[in-house]
């Protein structure tokens, strides 16, 4: 079991705290093709060959985790064991209150060995395992002002935010340089930790 490596914050994401790492640069974001998703307010979590673990693979039981467990069981026998599928566990509540999901669980990265794959790849390899990815909000060329235009077109009442990356396949390694979120200011609204509070199950589409 592998842990999946921090995503930096984007040099002006107001959500960054003093436990977070922030980006020195911009410049390894500044490509012909960029991919930039939702970022959803669940819990990070990876499909491996084995099984599945939360960010943390000590981590330990929750009842959010029980869905997400057995969605993993429909997966992890068709994945090397090289593979790893990365996504948000949407099951739980926890600062953002989504009423129409595709899909308790939605991912964003296929990771190979130490590689991140392309965004296309990912694309289909989650089509073929039956997994829907994260919403994408904007694919093309950096440009000046880019991330700024889509953190004022966010519905903080119903975003946490985006991660932008590479279109391009990258080592995991490069994640500091290669992908970066803007996260909403003051995104954790409770002063109760998601995990001790009730547990609410957010909705589904068809639901």
């Amino acid at each position: 079991m592998k842990k999946y490596g921090r995503t930096f914050h984007l040099p002006f994401s107001p959500g960054a705290t003093s436990d977070d790492k922030v980006m020195s640069s911009l410049e390894g974001l500044m490509a012909e093709d960029l991919v930039v998703t939702e970022k959803m307010d669940g819990e990070n979590t990876t499909i491996h060959a084995g099984g599945s673990h939360a960010r943390s693979p000590d981590s330990r039981y929750h009842p959010s985790r029980d869905w997400l467990k057995a969605f993993a069981a429909g997966i992890f026998p068709y994945l090397a064991e090289s593979e790893r599928i990365v996504g948000e566990n949407l099951y739980a509540r926890h600062s953002v209150a989504y009423d129409a999901l595709p899909s308790y669980f939605l991912g964003f990265a296929w990771i190979v060995g130490d590689e991140i794959q392309s965004w296309d790849l990912t694309q289909a390899r989650f089509g073929e395992l039956g997994i829907q990815p994260v919403a994408t909000l904007y694919r093309g060329a950096y440009r000046t002002g880019l991330f700024e235009d889509l953190a004022r077109a966010l519905d903080l009442s119903r975003q946490e935010g985006f991660v932008a990356r590479i279109a391009g396949s990258f080592p995991e390694s490069d994640m500091p340089r290669r992908m970066g979120k803007y996260v909403r200011e003051g995104h954790v609204q409770s002063e109760i930790h998601w995990m001790k509070a009730e547990l609410i199950a957010n909705g589904l589409a068809d639901s």
